[in-house]
């Protein structure tokens, strides 16, 4: 009840009396006095905002403000970052909506300063312009959408099992429990970007009593804890729309100094609806970015009927001392659960590989593409449970690594393989495969011999975790157009060779693979009118059940 408490006490103080000063989480200190309404920065960064009274009477009685209320110029060459941050600063002081000036042009420079969002915020068509080439803070956020409630440490939790259905804590109201352990690595990467892993975690949802939520259910055995952090859960739905944002691309060295130059989503339940957001001056070089919208710790976030643009692909030196392609993504989706896109799509060519896949995601559980045209779905640290449906996917494909099932359905897709089991982390699922209805472009037309499910695994590194491929496969009403295919083409393979040694008994492995127990196969078409064989590697899926029920 103390937080809740808080919470209620926080927004009764929604009127300061006449001189009264209130220290904002974001660094602003809000004045209200007969001074006309005046916007300054003091030598140590903090923003000071004096609001005249006459002014904050008309905010209220409004109920929304405009960042030209707060001294913003919209002519695209004053830097209106100020501004902007002080306009939402008194808006979540007071709970007023924010809505941009139609027609006006904020640019945002490089200082280091952040808007934080916890009022509906309506961007409209406005638009931003946020020059990244010359930033004094590469990993301050533009906006953080932020809730009022406090995340707490959660004390006396100890252990956890897989798919528990309880936890024993009394809490204010429903949480978003986050639980770690240093003391087990998992996701232990192989390959040019090795790294020695990363602590194991976990997120989920619990009722106040206690009680998970079982559609997002636990997914590891915690034999020890330490540290767990309770989030508690918005009940009202935060809504940011329109916008029209254009990032001016950084020109630091290409190496992995990840720019978050974003709007960083660190709420739950928030709607963003009918956002653009485009990229110019990118050139031979450059750092890349971690999502311009960036879903973190939080849950029950939509995406919707907004543009995204994929990032030029650059090289740098990796982790093995060789070359690699560096990710940078638009979307990334980072320790958060229920995440849907819908509706969604990116203004470059989905089948341009000098572009890289618009989106990522780590330790994320229910994500969702729906009607979305993207280059790419992909879960590097796992994901438990994802949905892509009604949508198309260009030359990156599905990559995922995770657990639960993963449903591909009235879709196209065009990367090599209609879905990649990631073998940087062991190409591991944990659960099952639905392939609905979808038609499948190997390599988008180029020329190749087609596998439907793909990765690698030598059994000789340990990932941190024993490793699956999925427990069943089911796939109907497949169309796999393999028209360009080479001489020796012997048909489209369900398995991609995921080892090439492993030819005979006499092959050990270290860190044993648990095969796929069954495939069902049911109206499997080729456009070339070859028969699906199961691999090229018989032997290493001899045990593998194919039915045609």
């Amino acid at each position: 009840m103390k937080y809740s408490s808080l919470f209620i006490v926080f927004f009764s103080c929604v009127f300061m009396v006449l001189g009264q000063t209130k220290s904002r989480p974001e660094n602003v200190v809000i004045t209200s006095s007969k001074k006309k309404t005046h916007v300054s920065t003091a030598k140590n960064g903090k923003l000071h905002v004096n609001v005249s009274s006459k002014d904050a009477r008309k905010f209220k009685a409004l109920g929304l403000v405009r960042y030209s209320d707060f001294g913003a110029s919209g002519d695209g060459k004053t830097d209106d970052i100020n501004a902007i941050a002080a306009t939402h600063a008194f808006a979540n002081q007071y709970g007023l909506m924010v809505k941009a000036d139609e027609g006006y042009t904020y640019y945002i420079g490089g200082k280091e300063r952040t808007a934080v969002i916890s009022t509906d915020t309506d961007f409209g068509t406005a638009a931003f312009i946020i020059d990244d080439t010359e930033v004094h803070n590469r990993n301050t956020s533009v906006f953080i959408v932020s809730s009022s409630l406090q995340p707490f440490k959660l004390e006396g939790l100890s252990s956890l099992k897989k798919d528990q259905k309880k936890i024993d804590v009394s809490l204010p109201t429903s949480c978003l429990i986050s639980v770690t352990n240093s003391k087990v690595k998992h996701y232990i990467r192989y390959g040019l970007n090795q790294d020695n892993g990363s602590q194991q975690t976990d997120i989920f949802v619990v009722d106040k009593n206690g009680n998970v939520d079982l559609d997002a259910p636990i997914i590891w055995d915690f034999d020890q804890i330490t540290d767990a952090t309770a989030l508690p859960l918005d009940e009202t739905t935060l809504k940011i729309t329109g916008g029209r944002f254009t990032t001016i691309a950084n020109k630091a060295e290409s190496k992995y100094t990840y720019y978050s130059r974003n709007i960083a989503i660190k709420r739950s339940n928030v709607l963003v609806d009918g956002m653009e957001h485009r990229i110019i001056g990118e050139e031979d070089h450059g750092a890349p970015y971690s999502g311009f919208i960036n879903v973190r710790d939080c849950a029950y976030v939509t995406v919707k009927n907004t543009i995204l643009t994929g990032h030029k692909t650059y090289s740098t030196i990796g982790s093995a001392g060789k070359p690699v392609s560096m990710g940078s993504y638009d979307i990334l989706v980072n320790r958060a659960l229920n995440v849907s896109l819908v509706n969604c799509s990116q203004t470059n060519d989905i089948n341009d590989r000098t572009y890289w896949g618009v989106m990522s995601s780590n330790y994320s559980k229910n994500l969702v593409y729906d009607n979305c045209t993207f280059s790419r779905f992909d879960a590097h640290k796992g994901v438990a449970n994802a949905t892509i449906r009604n949508s198309t996917l260009g030359h990156m494909g599905i990559n995922a690594i995770g657990c639960g099932v993963l449903t591909v359905e009235n879709t196209t897709i065009r990367g090599r393989s209609l879905i990649n089991l990631r073998s940087d982390y062991g190409s591991t699922w944990q659960g099952e495969i639905i392939i609905r209805n979808c038609v499948f472009v190997p390599a988008g037309g180029n020329s190749t011999s087609a596998s439907l499910i793909g990765g690698s695994y030598s059994g000789q590194h340990d990932f941190g975790y024993t490793c699956y491929m999925p427990e069943r496969i089911t796939i109907e009403d497949l169309h796999i157009d393999d028209s360009n295919h080479p001489d020796d083409y012997q048909g489209p393979a369900i398995f991609k060779d995921f080892n090439k040694e492993m030819t005979d008994d006499s092959y050990q492995e270290k860190f044993p693979y648990v095969k796929t127990k069954e495939v069902v196969l049911r109206n499997v078409t080729t456009e070339s009118g070859k028969d699906l064989n199961v691999s090229s590697n018989p032997f290493m899926f001899k045990d593998v059940k194919v039915s045609t029920d």
